[in-house]
């Protein structure tokens, strides 16, 4: 074999690990928070602590996600409330572990663009996000689940956002229900949009890693042989 046909096997086959390596790295990815990024300042009864895990079936690369593929969803939100909201409840403590395809069947949507230019290697921050209001908005609306509390998650460039309960009507188990949004709770929270990191990066698999460093450095191994005197 020529020094010149071996080269080019040695940069086809790294060329090919690169991006198989890309490819599944940048499959999916998880966006994931919680009441720690944020300062709260309840409005509206004391709700303070809340969690979202959110898997989608998507890479992680500058564009719009409008209702994206979601593998599940993850969230809780939890707090007590004031005397005559719609639930009449004093406190709640709301867990919903749910899958994609269930939770935009209920009528639940996630919006969110991530900017051209924006530095993946570290992952993505809220900083990344496109637009000024609304940069980042969960809504978990429910039709017909008699749940008083799901919550609509918004965040804004500007390092404002709340978080409330989004609205819900129809019969549910033991009653129907007819609640607008913030009647059961409104907080409000302020954070640093370049720190709060939404999705870590995506790591490369480690196999291929190790494919790739071997490919490299036998490439690597034929060039300093071929500089050797003949």
């Amino acid at each position: 074999m020529t020094f010149r046909r071996h080269i080019k096997r040695k940069t086809a086959g790294a060329l090919c690990a690169i991006g198989l390596c890309s490819s599944l790295s940048a499959h999916a990815f998880v966006i994931s928070f919680d009441d720690d990024a944020f300062t709260t300042s309840p409005q509206f009864s004391n709700v303070r602590t809340f969690s979202f895990t959110l898997d989608l079936n998507a890479p992680l690369m500058p564009g719009s996600y409008v209702n994206p593929v979601l593998n599940s969803v993850s969230y809780a939100v939890s707090g007590s409330l004031e005397p005559g909201t719609p639930s009449g409840f004093s406190a709640f403590a709301l867990q919903r572990d749910i899958d994609g395809t269930a939770f935009y069947a209920q009528g639940s949507s996630l919006a969110f663009s991530i900017s051209a230019g924006a530095d993946l290697s570290d992952g993505l921050q809220v900083s990344e996000l496109t637009g000024t209001t609304g940069v980042f908005v969960f809504d978990g609306h429910e039709n017909n689940t008699g749940r008083f509390h799901p919550a609509l998650l918004q965040l804004n460039s500007d390092g404002t956002g709340s978080i409330r309960n989004s609205d819900n009507t129809g019969a549910g188990p033991g009653k129907n229900i007819d609640v607008d949004f913030g009647e059961e709770y409104i907080t409000n929270f302020t954070f640093d949009p370049g720190a709060v990191t939404l999705a870590a990066p995506v790591p490369l698999p480690g196999a291929l890693l190790l494919l790739f460093s071997a490919i490299a450095c036998g490439g690597l191994g034929v060039r300093r042989r071929s500089s050797l005197p003949a």
